[in-house]
């Protein structure tokens, strides 16, 4: 289980599901043979950690708990148990998740906000918990924060993919739960700690990261402004996900560019473990994880 230090916070991952997926599931020009000669040529950091022999991407699924010692803030919630899915692989989980955020120490009703990116299926999942037949909110006493263009987005053109708003957004909102913020909200900002959203628009049309300041250091959790670290490499590359394609590339290139300082911890939400790396420029346009 990994876990970063940011001054007086700890970041914690509590990993869904890790492990190789095919390229071209995420990226349309991402082949075995172009990976494969991308790792073995003008990125080989992204080798043995992001890309296999195979020329697979290595990726994971993952809730990252911020413990600030007042407060207990889960960042996006994955894909959850006894949900209908498109992806067959995503489809109907029994994955103990919420027993392994206990053993991190931090069981579901200890938490006090919850953090979604954006909502697309692989993080509202844990929002909710099937109890008696019923969607009922997986952490009861927490207050769900939903930045108010990316819900109203959804909610006005529904899913696709499955039935993701009735069963992993509406019945929190229905519990009165939810609140509805904007994209640079401050979710706390404390003496000893600041975390806050940094409006990453082009995946989802309100995608946010999520900033955490403490002790003169600083680290940010990228969401889904990129899927790999492939993407340092060839920040170009678009997710087949992104609502505005154009708009991802420009908000990764200025993200990269802002933090290729050496100074900020980049933890990716889907980067395989070791997950969290300084963005280092290497070229003009190019970047690289360095871990």
């Amino acid at each position: 289980m990994l876990r970063w230090t940011i001054g007086d916070v700890t970041i914690t991952s509590v990993v869904e599901i890790e492990g190789p997926a095919p390229g071209k599931f995420i990226f349309a020009e991402a082949t075995s043979e172009r990976l494969d000669a991308l790792a073995s040529g003008p990125a080989p950091w992204l080798r043995p950690h992001f890309v296999d022999e195979r020329g697979m991407l290595l990726t994971k699924i993952q809730a990252l708990v911020i413990d600030t010692g007042s407060r207990r803030i889960v960042v996006d919630t994955c894909l959850g148990n006894d949900k209908e899915r498109a992806v067959p692989n995503w489809s109907q989980l029994q994955l103990p998740f919420l027993d392994d955020l206990a053993d991190a120490g931090y069981p579901a009703e200890s938490i006090d906000t919850v953090v979604c990116t954006h909502l697309h299926v692989d993080h509202v999942g844990w929002n909710t918990k099937l109890v008696d037949g019923r969607w009922v909110p997986t952490f009861p006493n927490a207050r769900y924060l939903f930045v108010e263009g990316e819900y109203e987005y959804w909610k006005g053109t529904g899913y696709s993919d499955g039935p993701i708003l009735e069963d992993s957004i509406t019945p929190v909102v229905e519990a009165g739960l939810v609140d509805l913020v904007a994209p640079d909200h401050v979710v706390l900002d404390e003496a000893s700690a600041r975390v806050s959203f940094d409006p990453t628009f082009g995946h989802t049309p309100a995608h946010v990261s999520v900033v955490i300041e403490s002790g003169g250091s600083k680290a940010v959790i990228s969401g889904d402004l990129m899927h790999h670290p492939v993407q340092m490499a060839l920040p170009d590359w678009a997710s087949r996900f992104d609502y505005d394609a154009d708009a991802g590339r420009a908000t990764r290139r200025a993200f990269l560019d802002r933090h290729a300082d050496g100074e900020t911890l980049v933890i990716g939400t889907h980067f395989a473990t070791p997950t969290a790396g300084r963005v280092v420029a290497v070229g003009e346009g190019a970047w690289k994880l360095e871990v």
